[in-house]
């Protein structure tokens, strides 16, 4: 469980004893300054957490708040290659703090030791950053010369975070660093398609875990028996609007699962078909009646037995890996994390890893006093906490007490950033809790 003096000692430790351990071995400090690693990590984290919308004027104001005076001129002066690589490694750092709340009140998450999620999202770069972040070299801007893939997974039961770990714009999520993480016994791995490896479900199978994900419709199934399947064909013939069948998948890996799946109103089947059929025209191809047939279907597949985990409780679950869309919607609405004033690219990397620290120190306060509400409302706290940014900096300084600063953000937190109840559109703490309501 997280407590308040260890997310100080996390913050301590990022954003002061390693910023100046790495100082020097990236060359951004070389000989005596004022100017120290820490306090440039410090007012670039703060700055922009307090600040998203970045000037250099808010980044002097914040560095004045560390003792620090600094001119505008002198701080957009230390936008360098060795600064960026500088914040890069201390955002590494905080990448590997891993720091979990209590168990929010959901029990059907508490079923399962985790309930892991993650997912990807990609930023573009200035052109003259291609040999830091090479991005996929298209026209659009998304798939320009230079773009960085942020990884993200963090765990919906305790809120611990891991990463944002960084890769090329052009990599694929199948070839996410998070690939040779360990399988934790009892875990439930919540993916998307871009996600889906009969390999890594394996692995997780071998080791006790468990996992819920869209299906590949092109993958091979079995039936119990042996047979091969026609997905379309088995769908087709059901005459209710739920399937829970155990099936094997896989033509080599012959993995024991169950294959879930829920019919669709009419107007999403059709909305479905007409992106598949638009799509196809892009690529100058055509769609086969068998996937138009299965665009009346939302269709999981799982190795969680049916004794521990219902149809109706999975398509639920399911749900929930939305909550890492969520989370990168917030860092980029409230975090800023893809937005700059500046052209010079260095300065926009500065900005970009400083944000991306920020969002990480911002998660690790909300532990403190949200996180165990299933109703919280990050939006709300992300405000709370931007708010309190020049306290912490005052805290960083020594001149109030760190712990004593985290404690009364988190009963802030824990007073006031809520979710409102939706009726037409439940949330999905709602769905979650309603389920159990049910039962």
């Amino acid at each position: 469980m997280a407590t308040i003096t260890q997310i100080a000692e996390a913050m301590e430790r990022v954003l002061s004893t390693t910023a100046d351990s790495l100082a020097r071995s990236t060359g951004f400090v070389q000989r005596q300054s004022k100017l120290t690693g820490a306090l440039f990590v410090r007012t670039m984290v703060l700055g922009c957490l307090g600040e998203p919308e970045t000037k250099l004027g808010d980044l002097a104001q914040t560095a004045a708040s560390l003792h620090l005076q600094i001119s505008n001129q002198g701080l957009d002066q230390r936008f360098t290659p060795a600064a960026a690589e500088l914040l890069k490694k201390v955002l590494d750092a905080a990448a590997t703090e891993m720091i979990a709340a209590q168990p929010v009140a959901i029990p059907l998450l508490q079923r399962f030791s985790a309930v892991t999620i993650q997912d990807g999202s990609t930023i573009a770069l200035p052109e003259e950053l291609a040999a830091v972040w090479r991005g996929c070299g298209g026209s659009s801007p998304d798939d320009g010369a230079s773009a960085l893939k942020i990884q993200v997974r963090f765990d919906l039961l305790s809120g611990a975070l891991q990463g944002p770990l960084l890769q090329d714009g052009r990599a694929h999520d199948q070839n996410s660093p998070f690939r040779a993480a360990p399988v934790h016994k009892k875990a439930l791995y919540l993916n998307d398609l871009g996600y889906f490896s009969l390999d890594a479900f394996r692995d997780i199978d071998r080791h006790e875990g468990y996992f819920v994900s869209r299906l590949k419709v092109q993958t091979v199934l079995y039936d119990a028996e042996g047979q091969r399947l026609d997905l379309a064909a088995l769908l087709k013939g059901q005459q209710g609007n739920a399937v829970d069948v155990p099936v094997q998948m896989g033509a080599e890996h012959r993995l024991a699962v169950r294959l879930l799946a829920i019919r669709v109103p009419q107007d999403v089947a059709n909305e479905r078909r007409r992106k598949l059929n638009e799509e196809a025209r892009r690529r100058g191809q055509t769609v086969s009646k068998a996937r138009l047939d299965l665009a009346d279907w939302t269709i999981y597949v799982t190795n969680v037995p049916q004794d521990q985990l219902t149809l109706d409780e999975a398509m639920v679950l399911a749900r929930g890996r939305w909550q890492v869309e969520l989370l990168f919607k917030l860092w980029k609405q409230a975090g800023r994390i893809d937005e700059w004033r500046s052209k010079k690219p260095y300065r926009v990397l500065c900005e970009l890893y400083g944000k991306l620290i920020a969002m990480v120190v911002e998660h690790w306060l909300f532990l403190v006093g949200s996180w165990s509400h299933p109703d919280r409302s990050l939006m709300k706290a992300a405000e709370t906490v931007q708010g309190a940014a020049f306290a912490i900096a005052m805290a960083m300084t020594g001149v109030i007490d760190l712990t004593v600063v985290i404690g009364e953000i988190g009963r802030c937190l824990d007073a006031g950033c809520r979710m409102n109840r939706r009726k037409k559109h439940p949330n999905t703490y709602q769905r979650l809790l309603g389920l159990q309501e049910a039962a």
